[in-house]
């Protein structure tokens, strides 16, 4: 199987007005919802202060507002050429102004919203097999994205699903993401939202994919479509179904509970590394040695 050459840096986001509302859940209308500290690491990862960063805004439902405030963040790291793609549809996808500022960009940050909106705009487009070509083939090559920017990347992508009722059958809803990474479900305000639940149900459901739980002003480096580290200042809570004895999610009513035997369960911090093919975890002094 083909080693991406490109890397993967997923954030699990925070409060911003972008960000599509939850069922039961209070949103806090507040903008600042990236860490610097990880921005900063985009744009290391991406080539320095030189970088070209485009920021693709095309989930969050208010795109200007996001895009000004990612322009001013990356400015005041001292990134030279940061710039926005507004793209609101499948035409806009298609504008030969946009396909050729995909070629030559040094990375591509996708903001946060509703991941519904990644998926139905860049599914199957010209834009997107560029972009997925560029991470397959291109060292440096980096894809970015956070809150729904970061649901997206992976192939299983949860589109919907309440966390407080996240573990009755059906509460989940499961589509195609754009396909980064594959046998990985990722989800996002993982801590503060309580979404444990939401992501274990996605898990037992498919159960040859690895839930990553990204905590807030946290997320992953992902090298070689395989090797996670953790960056950031939270948690990252990895589920790993591999091992799964017994679930009878299959025989359920829709609204009765699911009971799970033998899911296993990872806590990463920041330093922390983990081996998606074979599903280990490092802590920091291990990967040094």
């Amino acid at each position: 199987m083909e080693v991406p050459k490109g890397k993967l840096i997923s954030i699990g986001g925070n409060e911003d007005k972008g960000t599509e509302p939850e069922p039961n859940y209070t949103q806090k209308n507040n903008l600042n919802f990236f860490e610097l500290q990880i921005l900063s690491r985009i744009m290391h990862e991406a080539g320095g202060h030189d970088a070209y960063i485009e920021v693709i805004t095309s989930a969050s439902s208010i795109p200007e507002e996001v895009g000004q405030n990612y322009l001013d963040a990356f400015g005041k790291l001292g990134c030279k050429k940061i710039r926005v793609m507004d793209i609101r549809n499948r035409e806009d996808a298609q504008k030969p102004e946009f396909i050729e500022r995909i070629r030559n960009c040094d990375s591509v940050l996708l903001s946060g919203g509703n991941q519904l909106r990644l998926s139905s705009i860049f599914g199957g487009t010209k834009f997107l097999e560029i972009l997925s070509d560029r991470y397959m083939h291109e060292n440096g090559f980096v894809i970015a994205g956070t809150s729904a920017g970061a649901m997206a990347m992976s192939n299983t992508m949860i589109y919907q699903g309440s966390s407080s009722e996240a573990l009755l059958k059906g509460e989940v809803k499961i589509t195609t993401g754009l396909g980064f990474m594959k046998d990985v479900i990722i989800d996002s305000h993982f801590v503060k939202r309580g979404r444990f639940g939401r992501l274990t149900q996605a898990v037992a459901a498919n159960p040859s994919c690895i839930g990553i739980g990204l905590g807030e002003d946290t997320g992953v480096l992902v090298t070689e479509g395989r090797y996670m580290e953790a960056v950031g200042s939270g948690l990252i809570i990895i589920i790993d179904g591999h091992n799964i004895r017994y679930t009878n999610i299959a025989d359920l009513k829709e609204g009765s509970p699911i009971s799970i035997e033998n899911l296993i369960v990872h806590v990463m911090a920041k330093g922390n590394h983990f081996d998606l093919k074979e599903r280990k975890f490092y802590s920091e002094a291990m990967v040094n040695r």
